[in-house]
């Protein structure tokens, strides 16, 4: 009796033993799964929806940003000639410039702004798409004398910012520049630049 339960002992230990060797297995309904096979579908799955993304779908396109670059210095006074304030400018002064203006700039500092030249007097109208900062949009006659200021555009917008009077020049500086500076219709603009305006 001893020896029959000895060897039966030794049958369940074997058991065992085999029963640690066994890839474990995933019962769902009627079907067994064992855990590699599922983690290989999902690697699988993975893999296509990876591909479908990167081939079917359509990524946006990278966005190019610009940083500020000095090609002048301009001035804000009064009627009588008192300075209220001084600026570093970028000038655009070409169509290509002029339609690329402040677009895609992260940040701008608030002694800085840009400047553009036009080559004839208009009823100039600016909009802010494609702008990530607010600005002031100030409007300048041929006399370089300010007959228009939008202050603190809405950044991102197809909103109109039409001058009310003809417009040769138009200078955009950080929203709040013209408040914080007494800058009013009026007052008058000069500059110096490192280039020449041209008139295309």
């Amino acid at each position: 009796m001893a020896k029959k339960q000895i060897k039966q002992n030794k049958v369940d230990q074997n058991r065992k033993e085999q029963s640690l060797f066994k890839k474990p297995i995933v019962k769902l309904g009627i079907v067994s799964f064992s855990i590699i096979q599922i983690v290989t579908l999902l690697l699988v799955i993975a893999l296509l929806g990876f591909f479908i993304v990167n081939n079917f779908i359509p990524n946006e396109p990278e966005v190019e940003y610009y940083t500020f670059t000095k090609e002048g210095e301009l001035t804000f006074t009064d009627s009588l000639g008192t300075l209220k304030s001084k600026i570093d400018i970028e000038i655009a002064d070409n169509v290509y410039e002029r339609s690329l203006g402040l677009m895609n700039r992260k940040e701008m500092n608030e002694n800085q702004g840009m400047l553009f030249i036009f080559p004839e007097s208009e009823y100039q109208s600016f909009w802010m798409r494609n702008t990530l900062i607010s600005l002031d949009m100030i409007f300048v006659n041929d006399k370089k004398e300010i007959v228009t200021i939008h202050k603190n555009t809405k950044i991102l917008s197809d909103q109109s910012y039409p001058a009310s009077k003809l417009a040769l020049y138009v200078v955009e500086v950080l929203a709040g520049y013209t408040d914080k500076h007494d800058i009013k219709i009026g007052d008058k603009i000069d500059w110096m630049g490192t280039k020449l305006a041209n008139t295309n």
